[in-house]
């Protein structure tokens, strides 16, 4: 069975957000498959409003420990404890004479390339060497930048019980072009996989998609938006991992794709910091979220990279998710909850998370930046900048496309 690793707070707090959404969804969402692992920490979330970050942080951390549980062959905790491919490292620009010594070490080199001239070598560890060790190996061999292929989060959780059906909404030529990396989008036509079983049509990847471009009554920040996908997870129980986002984020640069979302959470990368400053030296911009796992979470990436823009998420009275977690920075808020968005099927759904922020915001940034030009980049900021309204500092420089929630039925 397919697994995806998604934000189990934003999951579990669909169920408690209120009478109305508690009517319509599972009393334990099947998160990718994963309920049954994860259902002995779902009876702690009624508490999660008052007990505040230190639970969202215990629940992140049962779900890397389900996660490696059910597929210990697939995936493990890197020396952070965050969850990554199982033996396997990356090392960014490699030298020829540090992989030649690898291999005569019985190391393996599974992948390899140039990623908008960011090289790297993706290698298999020898069986039993653990990713500590073959991390202590290759930079004992020379390696500057070797580092586990960590997987990221989808922040944010789609509800399983529709709630109405959807009219199909057609691309508009005038619209601009806005870049997804996610998983797998229903109807998409510009779209292409970098995982096994890729592109998948996903849940998330579908609603994300929705709120930039629209479909039916569904407010899209850019109706008519034309999509560029880059499904990361497929159906792949290790998807998401940061080679694939990187391979993601160059596919798209070479498309020329001017705004990109990211609607994923994981730990920094060397890897992955490179290609996305190489795209950004080419002109692209990067909306991310800061994540559901509470501010007493560590930092989350990509949001947390120089330059992306990273977004927190706004329930429908303007108050900040109790689940949002924190950047290393924070540029702006949008609507993230008490919402619906599109599914795979054509219908609409509930969502919760700042996985759904994030792409309003890119929707919007889309209109002010239409084409990737390094030299107009301050001033399409400048432009949200006016149109955000100003809540205060945990709002970043304010809250975008305040009205483009729309409300459940």
């Amino acid at each position: 069975m397919k697994a995806r690793i998604v934000s189990l707070a934003a999951a579990l707090l669909l169920t408690v957000a209120g009478a109305a959404g508690a009517q319509l969804l599972p009393a334990v969402p099947d998160i990718g498959g994963l309920a049954p692992a994860l259902r002995p920490v779902t009876d702690a979330v009624a508490g999660l409003p008052e007990r505040g970050g230190r639970a969202l942080e215990a629940l992140r951390i049962d779900r890397v420990a389900a996660l490696v549980r059910r597929y210990p062959d697939r995936i493990t905790r890197d020396p952070q404890g965050f969850p990554a491919r199982a033996g396997e490292v990356v090392v960014t620009d490699p030298e020829a004479n540090v992989i030649a010594a690898a291999t005569q070490r019985g190391y393996r080199v599974i992948d390899s390339g140039d990623l908008l001239g960011v090289g790297f070598a993706r290698l298999a560890a020898p069986p039993g060497r653990s990713l500590s060790a073959a991390i202590r190996d290759l930079r004992k061999l020379g390696a500057q930048d070797v580092a586990a292929d960590q997987l990221h989060a989808e922040s944010g959780a789609v509800a399983s019980a529709p709630l109405a059906i959807l009219a199909p909404s057609a691309p508009d030529a005038t619209a601009p072009r806005v870049g997804v990396i996610d998983g797998g989008v229903a109807g998409a036509v510009e779209q292409r996989g970098f995982a096994t079983g890729a592109p998948n049509a996903s849940a998330h990847g579908t609603a994300v998609a929705s709120l930039i471009a629209g479909r039916g009554p569904i407010r899209g920040a850019a109706p008519g938006a034309r999509l560029v996908i880059a499904d990361v997870y497929g159906t792949d129980p290790a998807g998401g991992n940061a080679t694939a986002i990187a391979k993601g984020l160059a596919w798209l640069a070479g498309q020329r794709v001017a705004v990109v979302n990211i609607s994923l959470v994981g730990p920094a990368n060397p890897l992955l910091a490179r290609v996305v400053a190489a795209a950004q030296a080419r002109g692209m911009l990067i909306v991310a979220p800061v994540g559901n796992d509470g501010p007493a979470s560590p930092p989350s990436f990509p949001a947390s990279y120089p330059g992306v823009i990273a977004v927190t998420g706004v329930d429908a009275r303007n108050r900040i998710l109790i689940e949002a977690g924190r950047a290393s920075h924070l540029d702006y808020a949008a609507p993230a909850a008490d919402m619906m968005a599109a599914a795979t099927d054509g219908r609409a759904v509930a969502v919760r998370g700042t996985s759904f922020a994030a792409p309003l915001v890119a929707g919007t940034l889309a209109w002010a930046y239409p084409s990737a030009d390094p030299g107009r980049r301050a001033a399409a900021l400048a432009s949200v900048d006016r149109g955000a309204r100003p809540l205060g500092s945990r709002y970043g420089r304010g809250l975008v496309c305040g009205n483009c929630r729309t409300p459940p039925r």
